[in-house]
């Protein structure tokens, strides 16, 4: 780790952090809080949201012409973008990812928003290499956050999926490695009760997600085999519910094992953290606490 001890990290002229674990659980909230917690310069931290980058640097383009497309269909807007009359784009901000998981889609009945089980996993895979090559810019955002701005502190937020894009078991996985090389890698753990809490809140509002491609085959073929339907009449709704449960179980030890790369706090922890102090004392603890 780039930090041995705790006071290693306290007195680090340059803090240098990457946040994991599922979404929801406080990453996005400990990265907007130490953005707003200080000026550019000694004491103020650099936001790098990787979802950010993926949907405006690598997705962009795929997310635009699907706008397009659809746009296609309609034919007031179909003259005007033949025409070159209106100008379609996304708008994809750190608060607001709407566009790149619209792209990234569900499978199903097209009647309900589903998209054909072969473009979907077409979509995956470019979200899958996106996410690998937001990942490794993360070394040069570092550099160019203090070359640029002059902010000396780092905080890398990272998508929900990072642990299904590297191997950590695999000490020399290209991304875990650069990596660690650059920042500390810290899991935010959530409990059973974070679990539930996740699962409800996911109920209410399926969204889409991403899957590793083997993972992503034996879930269609259980929930096509259960439900008795052809691929093109399946709910993309329903679906994503069948598999959310078991994509938190299926995660929980890829988290574990990229954890012992770094540390690991809980997300009861990161709810009390107000203040980057308090951030401070929490990363402290945790190297402090290291086995």
């Amino acid at each position: 780790m780039i930090y041995a001890t705790g006071q290693d990290f306290r007195a680090a002229a340059k803090k240098r952090v990457l946040l994991f674990g599922m979404s929801g659980l406080g990453k996005t909230y400990l990265s907007n809080m130490l953005r707003g917690s200080g000026q550019a310069g000694a004491g103020g931290w650099f936001h790098y949201s990787v979802d950010y980058r993926i949907g405006t640097r690598y997705m962009n383009e795929y997310i635009a012409d699907n706008f397009k497309r659809e746009a296609m269909k309609v034919p007031l807007l179909r003259e005007l973008l033949l025409s070159d009359s209106v100008y379609i784009a996304s708008n994809i901000t750190f608060d607001n990812l709407a566009p790149l998981s619209t792209y990234l889609g569900k499978p199903g009945d097209a009647a309900k928003g589903g998209v054909p089980f072969g473009e979907y996993q077409r979509r995956q895979a470019q979200h899958a290499t996106a996410e690998i090559s937001a990942m490794l810019d993360t070394p040069r955002f570092i550099d160019r956050a203090e070359e640029i701005y002059g902010y000396q502190n780092f905080i890398c937020d990272t998508s929900g999926s990072i642990c299904e894009v590297v191997n950590a078991e695999d000490a020399s996985d290209p991304v875990m490695t650069a990596l660690s090389q650059s920042l500390l890698l810290v899991w935010i753990k959530g409990s059973d009760a974070h679990k539930a809490e996740l699962a409800r809140r996911f109920d209410r509002a399926p969204k889409p997600m991403y899957y590793r491609p083997d993972f992503l085959l034996q879930l269609w073929a259980e929930y096509l085999a259960q439900e008795g339907k052809p691929a093109d009449q399946v709910d993309p709704d329903a679906f994503l519910r069948f598999g959310y449960s078991r994509l938190l179980d299926h995660r929980q030890p890829r988290y574990a094992a990229m954890a012992r790369w770094g540390v690991t706090v809980t997300a009861e922890q990161v709810a009390k953290v107000k203040t980057a102090a308090d951030f401070d004392d929490l990363i402290a603890t945790a190297i402090d606490s290291r086995p």
